[in-house]
């Protein structure tokens, strides 16, 4: 059996890119730049995926010695929140690569293919995911008829998985599947492997590049140390494991709500007419208008300040993760990570419709693109409803019941 070595990280590396820095701002503004028109015409981020892998973004949250920043979880969802400001398909598409390096890099030790992970991350390389399979009956539950077959020292990979968001542009995969005795694990290998197949198929009306398409496993040889058992992982046994996944969804609806403003405002600057009938020939006197740009940006401050309380909670259950208190905190986390859903998704779905009240029927052309906000946030929305949280949250104010301690809270 193969066992990948550590690497050493050499402490003449470049650190990754200082989200204080201007040079981050910078990065931030280049990707937005090109934001529409990746929307208007489903062109894929490639380019703007290759800035921040040279950026090191991936490597925030790693510890300083193993080449990160180690920044806390409210500086990574504020990292977010402005990139999903940039460009919503951007963030979103990096969603399965953080909680990759939550799970298996700040997680228990899982032996020394993990330290290649880590050099690989350190040195800017995104992970991806293929999870969700459509002949379930139920969503998020453990079923998975992807399989690993017996094949000498190592396995055989076989299955199809349509939920993959950001896989089209990973280098690695991480892939859900079955063990020969019924176990469940998860497979790392590189995207690049022969028998793997990301496919463009993802047509949703919102968050359309996003690299969320199919992909496909044939006959694809995984060694042995790039099989994690659940058994083996501790970060998946533990309960609200899944919190960081939900929340990071949250932070870019914030974000999204973020861009909403900057379009509403930038919208009714430029207007140089206005309705015969409305309180001001000049539309940035309106005090309609300017009520309403109001609301989109108190909006947007609450979107911002909910996500990042969710996220201090997520920092205190970082400290307390290994005592006695460490469930306590991890259901904390999961509530305020749902109360914030609850919220900010109504926020930018709303907002996201005001936008064309400080616009007018002219805000509806195809060139600006301006209903991909409202497109983008009502798809990140659909992602575990809203309304069942909302049952969830409300069943344990009135009764003292916990959240359901799975994949979705």
């Amino acid at each position: 059996m193969t066992i990948a070595t550590a690497a050493v990280i050499s402490p003449a590396a470049p650190a990754p890119l200082d989200p204080d820095s201007a040079g981050f701002q910078a990065l931030l503004d280049g990707i937005a730049l090109g934001a529409v028109e990746r929307e208007r015409e489903r062109i894929h981020p490639f380019e703007p995926l290759a800035q921040i892998r040279a950026a090191r973004l991936g490597a925030l949250r790693l510890p300083r010695a193993d080449g990160g920043l180690g920044a806390s979880n409210r500086q990574l969802y504020d990292v977010i929140i402005r990139l999903a400001d940039a460009d919503a398909n951007v963030a979103h598409s990096l969603r399965s690569h953080f909680i990759f390096v939550e799970r298996y890099l700040l997680g228990p030790r899982l032996g020394p293919v993990q330290e290649t992970w880590r050099q690989a991350v350190a040195e800017g390389a995104i992970f991806g995911i293929a999870s969700g399979e459509t002949q379930t009956k139920t969503v998020g539950n453990a079923v998975e008829n992807t399989l690993l077959t017996p094949d000498g020292d190592g396995f055989r990979l076989n299955g199809t998985k349509f939920y993959s968001t950001g896989t089209l542009y990973a280098d690695y995969v991480q892939v859900r599947a079955r063990l020969p005795d019924g176990a469940l694990a998860s497979a790392i290998l590189p995207i690049s492997r022969p028998g793997v197949e990301a496919v463009d198929d993802w047509d949703g009306f919102g968050q359309r590049v996003t690299g969320s398409g199919t992909t496909l496993f044939q006959d694809v040889r995984v060694e042995p140390h790039e099989v994690i058992p659940d058994e083996a992982d501790g970060f998946a046994r533990a309960p609200y494991s899944n919190t960081a996944a939900q929340l990071f969804l949250t932070a870019v609806n914030a974000g999204i709500l973020r861009a909403t403003l900057r379009d509403a405002a930038a919208l009714v600057r430029r207007r140089d007419r206005n309705f015969y009938y409305a309180p001001s020939e000049r539309p940035a006197d309106d005090p309609v208008l300017q009520q309403t740009v109001g609301v989109i940006a108190s909006n947007a401050f609450v979107a911002g300040a909910a996500v990042l309380a969710a996220a201090d909670a997520l920092d205190r259950l970082d400290a307390r993760r290994h005592g006695p208190d460490a469930a306590a905190a991890a259901h904390e986390a999961a509530l305020l990570a749902a109360q914030a859903k609850i919220v900010v998704d109504d926020l930018a779905i709303r907002s996201g419709s005001l936008l064309f009240d400080v616009g007018g029927a002219s805000a509806t052309r195809r060139g600006p693109d301006l209903d991909r906000h409202w497109r983008n946030a009502r798809t990140i929305s659909s992602h575990n409803p809203a309304t069942y949280k909302a049952v969830w949250v409300g069943n344990h104010v009135i009764n003292g019941t916990p959240l359901p301690a799975n994949s979705f809270f």
